[in-house]
């Protein structure tokens, strides 16, 4: 039987926020997110992108069938989808990939949409272009690590904006056999050191 991940590490994601994450792990932070929630998911991204989510990649996270893909001409039409499934509540986890900073007022209506229909939202946005209006704000990074290097799923999550709580740093893995997420020492640690930093 698996621990519990520590109180510290705000993960999953607050139901009925929107949070955010950038850096170049900030796919892997969204997939781990949307393992950690039931049911239907809904990932939105601009259609002219060429790096595309292919929902059978998934299979040892969560189920694919759960993943519904929307493509938009543009953010606005992201926005626009994001917002209505935020507040209709049919889907437990919403992503959606910013391609420009948003703006208070977008925030704040992806906010207003969360708390309505009970949902999730995460914005998979570029550095630097996060909204005031975001209840965490995630820098995602993926973590070289000498001693395991046929593990690619060790990653350092770093929470540089909280609403709610505290800032800190985690190592964090996947464990497709046990199907969750475990808290690790960071790299260049001697075994047992304590996982938390910050």
């Amino acid at each position: 039987m698996s621990a519990p991940l520590p109180a510290s590490l705000p993960f999953p994601l607050l139901a009925g926020r929107v949070h955010e994450a950038s850096g170049p792990g900030a796919a892997g932070f969204a997939i781990l997110a949307c393992a950690q929630v039931p049911g239907p998911l809904l990932w939105i991204s601009e259609d002219w992108q060429t790096a595309r989510l292919d929902p059978a990649g998934l299979a040892s996270f969560t189920d694919p069938g759960r993943l519904l893909l929307a493509d938009t001409a543009n953010q606005t039409d992201t926005l626009a989808i994001a917002e209505e499934a935020l507040k209709d509540g049919a889907v437990a986890l919403v992503v959606a990939e910013m391609t420009r900073p948003l703006n208070l007022r977008e925030g704040r209506r992806l906010q207003l949409a969360a708390k309505a229909g009970g949902a999730t939202g995460l914005c998979l946005i570029p550095e630097g272009m996060g909204s005031n209006a975001a209840e965490t704000r995630w820098q995602c990074s993926p973590v070289f690590d000498p001693g395991r290097s046929a593990d690619s799923t060790l990653m350092q999550w770093e929470i540089i904006k909280n609403k709610k709580g505290t800032l800190g740093i985690w190592h964090v893995r996947w464990d497709a056999a046990a199907h969750r997420l475990d808290v690790v020492s960071p790299v260049g640690l001697r075994p047992g050191a304590a996982a938390l930093r910050g």
